[in-house]
């Protein structure tokens, strides 16, 4: 049986691969319903609803890519599944509140994908700095004698 290489990275990637099928729907129902065209064409929920989208795009690469060398500098670990997890949900959470079904969404939304990304920059750009240095090989001098 072949063990998942990076399976907090995987899981989150999946996650968001469905996430962002989620918004892009909602997001080419509300224009399909709004005539279709460029733009928002005036309609506040398409804006909504393409903001989120794109809100999502922006985010979500970076922090997958800090998950995923995080993950495979120092292996899985119960601290990122779950910052993976509060990303996610927040990723949930922002489309619903920028509708104001959970108003508090948006701002939750923001927020978390604000922390999660600064947190991860810092603790990756943290990472080659407490390594320990490797051993460097010395040879010994010929014997005298």
């Amino acid at each position: 049986m072949a063990v998942a290489l990076l399976p907090i990275t995987l899981s989150a990637a999946g996650i968001a691969g469905l996430i962002n099928v989620w918004l892009a729907l909602r997001s080419g129902r509300s224009r399909a319903a709004a005539g279709g065209g460029l733009g928002h064409l005036d309609n506040d929920l398409l804006l909504a609803r393409s903001r989120s989208h794109t809100n999502f795009a922006e985010y979500t690469p970076v922090v997958l890519v800090l998950i995923g060398v995080i993950e495979l500098a120092e292996g899985s670990s119960l601290w990122l599944w779950i910052v993976a997890g509060l990303f996610l949900f927040g990723r949930i959470a922002h489309p619903l509140g920028m509708e104001n079904r959970f108003p508090q969404g948006r701002f939750i939304g923001t927020i978390l994908a604000l922390l999660v990304t600064l947190g991860l920059g810092l603790y990756a750009l943290s990472l080659p700095l407490r390594a320990a240095p490797a051993p460097v090989a010395v040879d010994a001098p010929p014997a005298r004698g």
